[in-house]
């Protein structure tokens, strides 16, 4: 086994940082409250080196070389740091991969989402007589 070294992260439901030991040579990607779409991910007390990332449980500190440090994160793109710290949510650390040597991005997502402006009306804009509702016969 190679040189393994703490490395910190933060849950971004909460903002707790915690300590992960890893190999050196494997490169982060992101940290998200999701999995990327495409990525396979193991828990930190397993051989997580050989997966795409890993799938931490916030607060939980079973692993060995996984480590809760007890301070919040001040990032800004925590969704609640005022939830208390070891929240219990799922997140996802996860690896840049590559195959036959091109990195690989995660897959787009399988279906489109439209958001409409909840302030403007979704149905006909005003009464529709014997012209319609544009008011043309």
């Amino acid at each position: 086994m190679s040189d393994t070294y703490p490395v910190s992260y933060y849950c971004p439901h909460c903002g707790a940082v915690v300590e992960l030991d890893r190999e050196g040579y494997l490169s982060d990607r992101s940290v998200t409250p999701y999995p990327l779409e495409g990525w396979e991910y193991a828990p930190p007390d397993e051989g997580f080196e050989s997966a795409d990332g890993v799938a931490v449980t916030c607060g939980e500190s079973e692993a060995a070389g996984l480590s809760w440090t007890g301070e919040r994160s001040p990032a800004d793109d925590v969704s609640d740091p005022t939830e208390p710290l070891g929240c219990g949510r799922r997140f996802y650390l996860s690896f840049v991969r590559f195959e036959g040597g091109e990195r690989v991005d995660p897959e787009s997502e399988s279906e489109s989402v439209t958001i409409r402006d909840p302030t403007s009306p979704s149905g006909p804009r005003g009464p529709s007589g014997p012209g319609g509702p544009d008011g043309r016969p």
